[in-house]
């Protein structure tokens, strides 16, 4: 297939074309290198920088490529920021997802995959969060991606538009040391916890140990960049004969705060001081995400679940980078 992929020098779009390529696609990546590197971008991968502001650009690339699919991940993707500049969340996502989907019916693609969240579920009723949870999203950024996902619906119903909506939490690891994890500002735990290892950082603040949880900090899902990869090249394939879907996807276990900066200890050798702070207003006690439903209709299944190995590979990525990305 060829796919066209927006944010494809990115964290997780990078690793997502880097796995296509390896299973025999080609791509296509555009990207405005606001939150991207050029240098994650895989060498066989045609680069387009562009912007989803720009309809015409757009245009100018599906004409010309002509894509079997589209991969959606660029997107201001800050929940703290989408609460101090909501109109960057609930306009510009929206908006440039809006041009990206008109372009999307007007060249005929007719398979689409979008980067959601699992901030869509900001009060689930039941944890582990299943996709046919009610969706409240935690955010202006959860809200976005839920205005996407209606979009979604109706290009569905009336163009045909097939579609796959994967929400998730916290993606990490690496894909190789050479592809990973690099962020301005950096708002993660285990890329800030290896910032301590590497000496950038004097600590890590731990916000709030008092939760009800077996160690008294937050538990979060953790899964490695390279299964939610797998996760999206199975749902577009999925798409060639089937029907919209929405998946969440997780680990299928969750890691406390404290379990996280233990691993990284054990894995770099380094102390890791940390700093007991407030709780963060809004932090809920634990949040995990249930993939029950794509491991049994696409047969989809984590392949590197250990925190260990999430943080290995992450750290390896680290060594080798320590300032991320080679600027200019």
């Amino acid at each position: 297939m060829k796919v066209f992929v927006t944010g494809g020098a990115g964290y997780i779009g990078s690793t997502v074309v880097a796995e296509l390529i390896a299973a025999g696609d080609s791509v296509v990546v555009f990207d405005n290198l606001y939150q991207g590197h050029r240098g994650a971008v895989h060498p066989e991968a045609i680069f387009i920088q562009g912007d989803l502001a720009d309809r015409g650009a757009i245009d100018a690339a599906l004409a010309e490529h002509r894509p079997d699919g589209i991969m959606h991940f660029a997107s201001y993707t800050l929940v703290g920021e989408s609460v101090t500049h909501p109109f960057l969340y609930l306009g510009d996502n929206v908006r440039n997802a809006l041009n990206l989907l008109e372009s999307a019916v007007q060249y005929d693609v007719r398979r689409f995959i979008l980067s959601s969240t699992a901030n869509l579920f900001d009060d689930p009723e039941e944890m582990p969060i299943k996709a046919t949870e009610r969706i409240v999203p935690g955010s202006p950024y959860g809200e976005s991606k839920y205005l996407i996902e209606r979009l979604l619906h109706w290009l569905d119903k009336i163009y045909g538009l097939r579609y796959a909506a994967l929400r998730y939490f916290n993606a990490c690891g690496s894909h190789s040391p050479d592809l990973g994890e690099d962020h301005d500002p950096e708002t993660h735990l285990i890329p800030l916890v290896l910032q301590v290892a590497l000496g950038q950082r004097p600590h890590i603040t731990v916000f709030g140990d008092d939760y009800p949880t077996p160690d008294g900090t937050c538990v979060r899902d953790y899964i490695h960049v390279v299964d939610l990869a797998q996760a999206h090249i199975l749902a577009l394939r999925a798409l060639e004969n089937g029907v919209s879907r929405k998946y969440n996807l997780g680990n299928g276990q969750g890691f406390s705060v404290k379990e996280v900066i233990e691993v990284a200890r054990q894995v770099t050798g380094h102390p890791i001081p940390t700093v007991i702070g407030e709780r963060r207003p809004g932090d809920p006690a634990i949040l995990i995400a249930d993939s029950t439903a794509i491991q049994q209709e696409l047969g989809w299944k984590p392949r590197y679940p250990s925190l260990q190995t999430i943080i290995e590979t992450a750290w390896a990525w680290h060594q080798r980078h320590p300032h991320g990305y080679e600027k200019g």
